[in-house]
C-alpha cells in the first residue's frame, strides 16, 4: 500500500513538532515547514528518518503569500525525491504564534500580522496546494480554544482563529466532491512555547488552568499529536467541516 504523506506547516517544534512525531508512528510520510531555525527541523527529520520513517523538511513563511508558488514548486520536488510521489494526502495548517496584547491596546500593525499569519497564510496556501492533495485526503485546520472562551490579551489571534473556522466549513463544502474532509482542530492551553510558553512557565497561571479543566491539569503537546494523528489516519473521512477542541474540557 501507498505510504500516506503529511505536510505540517510549522512542524519543527511544539505542537506541529508533536504532530509530526506521532503520524510518523502511524507509518505517515512527514514534511515539515519551518521559518528560520533550520537546525531544529532537521534534529526532528533525523529522529523520523533514525526510526525507519522518512521525513523532510522545507523554509515557509505563512506571512508571505507571494511565495506560496515557489514553495509548491519546491514541495513537488522534495515529494518526488523522498517519496517518489507527485502528490500527498494531509495538509495541516499549523503554522503560527501568540501574541498577548489587551484589545484597547492592540495595534494595526498587530492585527494585520495575526491576519498575515493565521487567516490569510492557511487561506491561500490551501488554494495553492489542494490540487496536489490526493483525492480522498485530509486538511486540518488549527485553530484554538479562544474562539470558545475568552482570555483577555488574545483578542486579535482568537478573532482570526475564528475565521479559520468559518473558512474550514466553505473548505470542506468546495472539496466534498473530491472526497476531501476539512476539519477544525481547537487545542486548549497547552504546555508549550506559545505566548513567551505562560503556560508552561507561569505555576501560578499552570495552576488556574488545571483548575478550571474538567481533566484537571493542562494540555502537553503529545495531548494534541495524538489527536491530529487519530484523526487524519483513523476512518474519519465521512466527518468534515467540525470543529474538534481538545482541551481536556476546559471551562466547560
Amino acid at each position: 500500500m501507498t505510504q500516506k504523506i503529511a505536510l505540517i506547516t510549522g512542524g519543527s517544534r511544539g505542537l506541529g513538532k508533536s504532530a509530526a512525531l506521532h503520524l510518523a508512528k502511524a507509518n505517515v510520510g512527514i514534511v515539515i515547514t519551518y521559518q528560520s531555525n533550520v537546525a531544529e527541523a532537521q534534529s526532528i527529520v533525523d529522529e523520523i528518518n533514525s526510526k525507519g520513517g522518512r521525513a523532510a523538511a522545507l523554509k515557509l513563511d505563512v506571512a508571505e503569500s507571494s511565495s506560496f508558488s515557489s514553495f509548491r514548486d519546491s514541495l513537488i520536488s522534495i515529494l518526488k525525491e523522498t517519496f517518489e510521489r507527485n502528490t500527498f494526502d494531509y495538509l495541516v495548517n499549523n503554522a503560527g504564534y501568540g501574541i498577548f496584547t489587551p484589545f484597547e491596546k492592540t495595534t494595526e500593525a498587530e492585527l494585520d500580522d495575526m491576519y498575515a499569519v493565521h487567516l490569510k497564510g492557511p487561506f491561500f496556501l490551501t488554494q495553492c496546494l489542494a490540487r496536489f492533495i490526493e483525492d480522498g485526503g485530509r486538511i486540518l485546520n488549527v485553530s484554538s480554544g479562544l474562539t470558545r472562551m475568552t482570555f483577555s490579551g488574545y483578542d486579535a489571534y482568537a478573532a482570526m482563529k475564528g475565521g479559520l473556522e468559518v473558512v474550514t466549513r466553505y473548505q470542506a463544502a468546495a472539496y466534498a466532491s473530491r472526497g476531501i474532509a476539512v476539519n477544525t482542530i481547537a487545542p486548549g492551553a497547552i504546555e508549550t512555547d506559545f505566548g513567551g510558553g505562560a503556560v508552561r512557565d507561569t505555576p501560578k497561571l499552570n495552576q488556574h488552568i488545571a483548575s478550571t479543566t474538567a481533566m484537571g491539569r493542562v494540555g502537553l503537546p503529545d495531548d494534541i499529536g495524538s489527536a491530529v494523528a487519530g484523526l487524519l489516519v483513523a476512518g474519519s473521512g465521512w466527518m468534515t467541516g467540525q470543529r474538534l477542541e481538545v482541551s481536556g474540557g476546559q471551562s466547560l
